[in-house]
């Protein structure tokens, strides 16, 4: 493991590093991995870590490649995993896992609950090994930063966190017309999803089956399901009893112990668009909106609001989300078709409606003649694919951890503002709501005795 550096050295060291973000041209190149050249020829020894639910849907992308390990904490995941690559070797514990197969291994996909993502992603990156990460990247905006840094350490590792429509073509042809300038500078951008996963009052929950309303932390212990190693799936976060409540996924994302709710979940794919139009990095101040503060379960219905700088040729930006019953003016005077998820950026020539899988620039009528740019970004494999090329020198990432880390951090953001009820002044480069000290336990969590992030 590389020395220990002081926590402020360490922030201020990787915020002050330069932006890096990912081009998005996916183009033709080399890279050198492990001190040698790695041929696209060449077959990669990848570890999955999670090896069910997201993690088993990533097994099929992956498969022209070694899959030489595959551990998980809940036994019958790895089993049916295992139908397909038989000769893979099982493990419950990732770290015994690194511990007995490092050296064998080239690349790993992470896909356990939030909570564990930064303990199953920091060893890979530290010993040189590539690393694709189901979203949200990490559980929150310390732990962002701390593989940010690994990864401006190691240049040589490719990584990428899973937004899928980060690869789409829909979001490209989105980011060319705004970056094109074809609505202008754009001042305000809403994005807004229909999911409310979460804690609401009770009088809200009336109408929505799928809520906890008045839901504390059950105290009653139920048996743990044959094959699920409690403990483990636990990790880092405080102990309780097993309740079904929490497993199997994704009921765990609701409490704030192991997810922050929709926002981290669904924000790493809408938020994503106009991080990456806009050139988004680090905001200026944050502010969240909600019913009364939980302190076990994240907000169903939600709302916040970032203000960010101008950035280069492009002015400042307001820019808000909205979860569940929140919807932009937009939405709720009708103006704008009922999309059930969307992104509304509105420039000084005129605004940009999207979805994941469609958009048009509005008013029509003014641009029923309009001339699109000429694409600046060639199509792309997918993410995994796009991952496993770069991992074989074959150009680059486009959601690597250098784009996805500020990203992160920004919806974690968020979550913090709203628990601490204030509208944070954010320091970025000491990782430091200046006017809230209170949020510092929120930024880095505690971890339960036995886990240490060695950074």
């Amino acid at each position: 493991m590389p020395r220990k550096t002081s926590r402020r050295e360490f922030i201020k060291t990787s915020a002050a590093a330069g932006a890096g973000v990912a081009s998005g041209v996916w183009v033709a190149g080399r890279q050198v991995a492990f001190g040698q050249e790695k041929s696209p020829n060449s077959k990669l020894n990848i570890a999955f870590i999670g090896s069910g639910g997201r993690g088993g849907a990533h097994l099929a992308p992956c498969s022209s490649e070694n899959i030489v390990a595959l551990c998980d904490v809940y036994e019958p995941n790895i089993e049916g995993a295992a139908k397909k690559f038989p000769n893979a070797k099982k493990f419950v514990d990732f770290r015994k896992l690194y511990d007995e197969m490092g050296k064998e291994i080239d690349a790993v996909v992470v896909s356990t609950c939030e909570h564990t993502h930064a303990f199953a992603v920091l060893p890979a990156i530290q010993t040189g090994k590539h690393v694709f990460v189901e979203k949200p990247m990490t559980h929150g905006v310390w732990e962002a930063r701390v593989l940010q840094e690994a990864a401006r350490k190691n240049p040589k590792v490719a990584t990428q966190m899973g937004i899928q429509m980060h690869a789409s073509e829909n979001s490209r042809r989105v980011v060319e017309l705004i970056q094109s300038g074809a609505i202008g500078g754009v001042s305000e951008v809403h994005v807004w999803v229909n999911r409310s996963w979460g804690w609401q009052t009770a009088e809200d929950a009336k109408n929505n089956r799928d809520m906890l309303s008045t839901q504390d932390r059950p105290k009653e212990e139920q048996p743990v399901p044959a094959g699920l190693h409690w403990d483990l799936w636990l990790g880092p976060a405080p102990e309780r009893p097993f309740n079904k409540i929490y497993f199997p996924g994704p009921r765990w994302y609701r409490w704030w112990d192991f997810g922050s709710g929709t926002m981290s979940d669904l924000g790493s794919h809408m938020n994503d668009l106009p991080f990456w139009a806009l050139k988004l990095k680090h905001p200026l101040t944050i502010e969240g909106f909600g019913p009364p503060v939980h302190p076990e379960i994240a907000p169903a219905n939600f709302r916040a609001t970032y203000e960010y700088g101008p950035r280069g040729d492009m002015p400042a930006v307001k820019f808000t989300w909205y979860q569940g019953t929140e919807k932009p003016p937009q939405v709720k005077d009708g103006s704008l078709p009922k999309w059930g998820d969307g992104h509304l950026f509105i420039g000084e020539k005129g605004m940009l409606l999207s979805s994941h899988s469609q958009h048009v620039l509005l008013p029509e009528s003014k641009f029923k003649d309009f001339k699109r740019p000429d694409p600046q970004f060639a199509k792309s494999p997918g993410a995994v694919q796009e991952w496993i090329a770069a991992a074989k020198g074959e150009g680059k990432t486009m959601a690597d951890f250098e784009y996805a880390a500020p990203l992160t951090e920004a919806n974690h953001l968020a979550s913090i503002a709203y628990r601490v009820g204030k509208k944070l002044e954010w320091d970025p480069v000491n990782l430091k709501a200046k006017n809230a000290p209170e949020a510092d336990r929120l930024i880095k969590r505690e971890y339960r005795k036995g886990w240490e992030l060695k950074v």
